[in-house]
C-alpha cells in the first residue's frame, strides 16, 4: 500500500476557509442542485473504467461487482433525487390549532451549512457518493475525507469531485488518521461518519465542542436467524451471497447465524454447496472473490480465527489462509466458546460463526444480550416467529427472507440505533438528515 501523506495544518485551514458556508449567501434552488447532480452522474459514468481499475488494485474487486455494488447504487440514488428534489424542497404545510385562527404554519427545509463527510474503505464509491448526494440535495457545502486504506480509489474520488464541483462548494481532503483528527478540530454544522463504534464515539465527542449535529453509521454484529419453517435452499443461497460478497467486508453482512438445532446439519450442507457455486472449490482462483483489504485487517481476522479454534471451535467449511495475498477462504465455524473474541467483536470478514437454538425465544434472548445491531435478518415462513422477532428486538433495519438488500431501496431510511449509530440516509431521509427543518408561523 502506498504511504499516505498527511495534510499540513496550514493547507487544511486554507481549504477550510475557502469553503466555509456563508449564511449570507442565497440558498441554492432545486434547479441548481439538480444540475450539480446530473454533472456528478455523468462524471461517475465517465470514470467508471478507472473506478474499476482502482478497486481491483486496492483489493482485487471484480469489475462486475463494482458495477452492482458501487456504481449502480450511486446512479440510482442520483436519479431518484433528481426526480423528487423539487417536491422535497417545497414548504411543508402543517395544521394550525383553532386557538391560533387567522394564521398558518409550515416547515421550510434549509441547508445545515458546512458538512464534513468521513467515509470508509469497504464500499468507497458507494458510501462516499451516496452521502455526498444527500448533502448536496439539501444545499450544503461539503468537505469529503475518503479512506486512506483504499488509496487508489480515493484518488479517483478526488478527481470526480474536482471535475464536478467548484472548490468552494465541495472539496476532497486526502490523508490518514492525523488528517481526520485535524478536520475534527474545525467547526462544522454537521458531520457524517461511517465506520466503527469506537471511532464514532471520538467523532461525536469532537462534534460536541461546536454542538454540531452528527450522523453515525457504525455497524456491529448483525444476526441472522434461520427458522425450521424457512426455505433452507433459498436461505443458504442468499446467506452465502450476502456474507461473502466483498469478502465479508460489509457493515450489514450477516455476522453470525442462529439456527434451529433440528435443521443445522442439512443447512450446512446446502450452504457449502452454495459457496462452491459462487466461488468454485478453489476460491483463491476465483475472479469473483476479492481479498482482505490489507495486512492489518488480515492479521486481525487471522488472530480472531486462531483464538476461536484454540478455544474449541470447529471449522465446518473453509479455513484456508494465505498471508502473502491477504486471502481468507469462505469459512464457517461451529461450537464457539462464548469467551472467544469473535463472540463479541464485529467480524467484518469472511468468517461465519453458527450458534444453535431450540426455540425462537432462545434466539431472541441471545440477540438482546448484545448491543443493538445495524441490521437483523430472519429466514422463516412462520408469521408468528417473524412477528416475535419484529416486536421483541431492536435494530437499524430488518430483512425477512433475505440479507442486506434493504440498503438498496432508496425509499427506505438506512441507519443504526444506539451502538450501531443514528441518523438516516437515502432519498428523502438523507435530504432531511442534512437539512434544518425550520418551523415557520405566520399571523395574518
Amino acid at each position: 500500500m502506498k504511504t499516505v501523506k498527511e495534510i499540513s495544518t496550514k493547507n487544511l485551514e486554507s481549504i477550510y476557509n475557502s469553503i466555509s458556508f456563508s449564511q449570507n449567501k442565497e440558498v441554492s434552488t432545486a434547479k441548481e442542485r439538480i444540475k450539480k447532480l446530473k454533472k456528478l452522474k455523468k462524471n461517475i459514468i465517465n470514470y467508471s473504467a478507472e473506478i474499476k481499475k482502482a478497486l481491483f488494485k486496492d483489493f482485487k474487486k471484480n469489475p462486475s461487482e463494482v458495477d452492482i455494488t458501487e456504481i449502480f447504487p450511486v446512479t440510482s440514488e442520483i436519479n431518484h433525487t433528481i426526480n423528487n428534489l423539487s417536491k422535497w424542497m417545497r414548504d411543508e404545510p402543517v395544521g394550525t390549532p383553532i386557538t391560533l385562527i387567522g394564521s398558518r404554519s409550515y416547515i421550510k427545509y434549509e441547508p445545515k451549512g458546512l458538512v464534513l463527510i468521513i467515509t470508509p474503505w469497504n464500499f468507497p464509491i458507494n458510501l462516499t457518493f451516496v452521502s455526498l448526494i444527500n448533502a448536496i440535495s439539501a444545499g450544503n457545502s461539503v468537505i469529503v475525507k475518503p479512506s486512506e486504506i483504499t488509496y487508489n480509489t480515493s484518488i479517483i474520488i478526488e478527481k470526480i469531485i474536482e471535475k464536478t464541483f467548484k472548490s468552494n462548494e465541495v472539496t476532497t481532503v486526502l490523508g490518514g488518521a492525523e488528517t481526520a483528527k485535524k478536520l475534527l478540530k474545525l467547526k462544522f454544522n454537521h458531520i457524517l461518519f461511517i465506520g466503527s463504534p469506537l471511532i464514532g464515539k471520538i467523532v461525536m465527542k469532537s462534534a460536541s465542542k461546536f454542538l454540531a449535529s452528527v450522523t453515525l453509521e457504525l455497524g456491529g454484529k448483525s444476526p441472522t436467524i434461520i427458522d425450521k419453517n424457512s426455505n433452507l435452499k433459498k436461505a443458504a443461497k442468499r446467506i452465502a451471497w450476502s456474507k461473502f460478497l466483498n469478502n465479508g467486508q460489509i457493515c450489514i453482512a450477516p455476522d453470525y447465524l442462529l439456527i434451529n438445532k433440528s435443521i443445522k446439519k442439512i443447512f450446512i450442507k446446502l450452504l457449502s454447496k452454495e459457496i462452491q457455486k459462487l466461488y468454485s472449490d478453489k476460491p483463491v482462483e476465483s475472479d469473483s472473490y476479492c481479498r482482505i483489504v490489507n495486512k492489518n485487517h488480515f492479521e486481525r481476522l487471522s488472530k480472531l480465527l486462531k483464538d476461536t479454534t484454540k478455544k474449541g471451535a470447529k471449522i465446518l467449511i473453509g479455513g484456508k489462509l494465505d498471508k502473502t495475498i491477504n486471502f481468507i477462504e469462505p469459512t464457517v465455524i461451529d461450537n464457539l466458546d462464548h469467551k472467544s473474541k469473535i463472540h463479541d467483536e464485529e467480524i467484518f470478514g469472511p468468517i461465519l460463526p453458527i450458534y444453535e437454538y431450540n426455540n425462537i425465544d432462545e434466539a431472541i434472548t441471545f440477540i438482546n444480550q448484545k448491543e443493538k445491531p445495524l441490521a437483523l435478518y430472519i429466514f422463516s415462513n412462520s408469521n408468528k416467529n417473524i412477528n416475535k422477532v419484529l416486536k421483541r428486538t431492536s435494530s437499524g433495519g430488518i430483512c425477512i427472507n433475505h440479507s442486506t438488500l434493504h440498503y438498496s431501496n432508496y425509499n427506505l431510511p438506512f441507519g443504526g440505533v444506539n451502538n450501531s449509530g443514528f441518523g438516516r440516509c437515502h432519498g428523502i431521509y438523507g435530504f432531511k438528515e442534512f437539512s434544518n427543518g425550520k418551523s415557520i408561523f405566520r399571523q395574518y
